[in-house]
């Protein structure tokens, strides 16, 4: 059996709703497991909405008729103005109504997972109910009943043990009748509340249904022509791997390449489950392969940019040295806050980090830091890797720019720059 995921950019308007259905089609006869990402920037807009109601805005209610126009219109193009999928719609929409009509919970991580999480739910609806439409056999699941989450919000830790019986149990059989459909990013604890797997966490959740049902591969479908080493948005002379290893796609994801979630690689390589990534818009195209044994071949560095970081500085507060139980206390706020540190140095009397600004997480840590140490910090600042560097791509990428930090290893160079 076939493992397919969809991101939101191929899923963004009804004619991509259409281009799925005929890339489905081209595997007639095959089982299949469909995972869906939520329809364009609907991720985008439901954090927006997210924020505006923990704020008490007055725009709450006009992102929200926003956001739900956008999916009515959507739907219109697709069935006209009479289908069940309307209802559906509806319906799941509901949740977050109901959620809004009350004062906001203490725990903005809880918020975010109850109302963000609809973006999936809703996509899933309805590109289910375009297949059957279409008579495709297809059969909607709700992830949450098959991918067992912790409370950690917005970074579910699954539960293996439990995930996996419950997805060997139900899903095999279905897909004996029909193609199965189901949401990307999403969790459910055991109190049934809803978690997610970390931004862009959909080709996670692929990975995680392979494993369990031992499939084939895995192919997530991009709207680029495979893995490039580079994002092709920022740098023009960018070229396509064929194949790369799990290791070395591993080691691009934890440095911060979007193409592919960073969890989504182990749980492949422990069943050794091939993934590709092809262009939904060219499906016939090779894309590229992550296997085992797979032939790196480098002949241009591998550029990952990361925009909107924090450099952060700590030191003691009687400028003492920096000790190991100094670090472990620091080391403790960060993964209390789940702020995950993309580079760091340490000297004699502060220690450094890089990582991605999320206001709220960000807040919180500076006030915890703030109790027993000194901080300083720089923001809006671009952290830039290459991984199989040279001296020359390394000067051609900073060019003029100011480097606040820099590290380099024998194959990898990391710059942070203003």
């Amino acid at each position: 059996m076939l493992v397919f995921k969809f991101g939101g950019a191929s899923v963004k308007d009804a004619p991509g709703v259409i281009n799925l259905g005929k890339v489905v089609n081209n595997y007639n006869g095959k089982q299949i497991l469909i995972v869906v990402s939520a329809m364009g920037k609907t991720t985008n807009a439901l954090e927006k909405l997210t924020q505006a109601y923990v704020n008490g805005s007055d725009e709450l209610h006009d992102i929200f008729d926003g956001i739900k126009n956008y999916h009515y219109g959507l739907m219109h193009e697709l069935f006209g103005d009479n289908h069940p999928v309307f209802d559906d719609v509806a319906n799941t929409f509901v949740e977050i109504d109901w959620m809004i009509e009350d004062e906001p919970h203490d725990d903005y991580d809880f918020i975010y997972d109850q109302i963000v999480s609809v973006g999936e739910l809703v996509s899933t609806r309805i590109v289910a109910a375009w297949l059957n439409h279409n008579t495709v056999a297809c059969k909607w699941v709700d992830a949450r009943g098959y991918i067992h989450t912790d409370n950690t919000y917005r970074e579910g830790n699954v539960d293996w043990d439990k995930t996996k019986a419950s997805i060997q149990k139900d899903i095999p059989a279905l897909l004996e009748k029909s193609i199965v459909i189901t949401q990307g990013f999403i969790g459910g604890t055991s109190e049934n509340f809803t978690t997610t797997l970390g931004r862009e966490g959909s080709d996670y959740t692929a990975s995680i249904f392979a494993a369990c049902l031992g499939a084939e591969s895995v192919t997530t479908w991009k709207d680029v022509p495979g893995i490039l080493n580079a994002d092709p948005k920022l740098f023009t002379d960018t070229i396509k791997f064929e194949e790369l290893s799990y290791q070395e796609a591993i080691e691009m994801t934890y440095y911060g390449a979007s193409v592919i979630h960073p969890k989504t690689i182990k749980p492949l390589q422990n069943a050794n489950i091939p993934l590709l990534v092809k262009p939904f818009t060219n499906p016939d195209a090779p894309g590229t392969i992550i296997k085992q044994n797979a032939t790196n071949n480098f002949t241009q560095p591998v550029i990952i940019v990361k925009n909107n970081q924090v450099l952060l500085s700590v030191s003691a507060n009687d400028y003492s040295f920096i000790t190991e139980s100094h670090l472990s206390e620091i080391f403790a706020c960060f993964a209390k806050y789940h702020v995950k540190i993309n580079m760091m140095q340490t000297s004699a009397l502060s220690f450094t980090a890089c990582f991605d600004y999320t206001a709220d997480r960000f807040d919180k840590l500076l006030v915890s830091l703030k109790e027993n140490y000194k901080t300083k910090y720089n923001s809006k600042l671009k952290l830039v890797t290459l991984r199989h560097y040279t001296d020359k791509s390394l000067e051609e990428i900073v060019g003029d720019s100011t480097i606040l930090m820099k590290q380099t290893s024998r194959n990898t160079a990391q710059i942070v720059i203003k």
